[in-house]
C-alpha cells in the first residue's frame, strides 16, 4: 500500500474556502427572503419561515466552518518524475494517479477571491479530462506548473 502524498495545500486555503462557503451560502438565503415577502401578500403559515431561516443558518455554519476544515485536512498531493498523486474528498476519499506521460498541458488559474488570498489553482489536463490542485500559494502554483510541464516533456522524449 502506498503512503499518502506529503504535500498539503496552502494554509490560506482555509480562509479562502470559508469566504467562498459564506458567499455561496448567500444563495440559499433567497428562499427565506422570498417566503418573507410572500407571507406579506398571502396568508401562508409563518412557521415555515422559521424553518427556512434555521436551515439557512445551518447551511451557512457548515459552509463556513466544517466543510473548509475537512476539505483542507483531506487534500494532499505529490509530484514525482513519473506521476502526480492526488488524494482528496470531503466524505469519500478519492485518490488519483496521473502518469506524467499522459499530461497534455498544465495551467494555473486564479479568480478574484483567490487573488485576495494570494492563491492559485493548478489544472492538469490529460486526454481523459482535467484534474485540479486547488488553493496553492501563487509562487508554489507557478513553480509546480513549470515543474510538471518540464517533467511531462522529459517523459514524452523518453518514450
Amino acid at each position: 500500500m502506498r503512503n499518502e502524498p506529503a504535500n498539503r495545500l496552502d494554509a490560506s486555503a482555509l480562509k479562502y474556502w470559508k469566504w467562498n462557503g459564506f458567499l455561496s451560502s448567500l444563495f440559499w438565503w433567497i428562499a427565506p427572503l422570498a417566503y418573507f415577502f410572500a407571507i406579506r401578500f398571502w396568508e401562508w403559515p409563518q412557521w415555515i419561515l422559521g424553518v427556512l431561516v434555521i436551515a439557512c443558518v445551518g447551511i451557512t455554519i457548515l459552509a463556513t466552518t466544517l466543510f473548509p476544515k475537512i476539505t483542507w485536512e483531506r487534500w494532499r498531493y505529490d509530484v514525482s518524475n513519473q506521476e502526480i498523486d492526488l488524494l482528496y474528498g470531503r466524505w469519500i476519499k478519492k485518490r488519483t494517479i496521473i502518469p506524467m506521460v499522459r499530461v497534455q498541458h498544465v495551467d494555473t488559474k486564479q479568480g478574484p477571491l483567490m487573488k485576495q488570498f494570494a492563491l492559485s489553482a493548478v489544472t492538469i489536463s490529460t486526454a481523459a479530462g482535467s484534474h485540479e490542485i486547488p488553493a496553492l500559494a501563487e509562487e508554489v502554483a507557478d513553480e509546480l506548473r513549470d515543474r510538471i510541464s518540464i517533467l511531462a516533456r522529459v517523459v514524452e522524449e523518453d518514450v
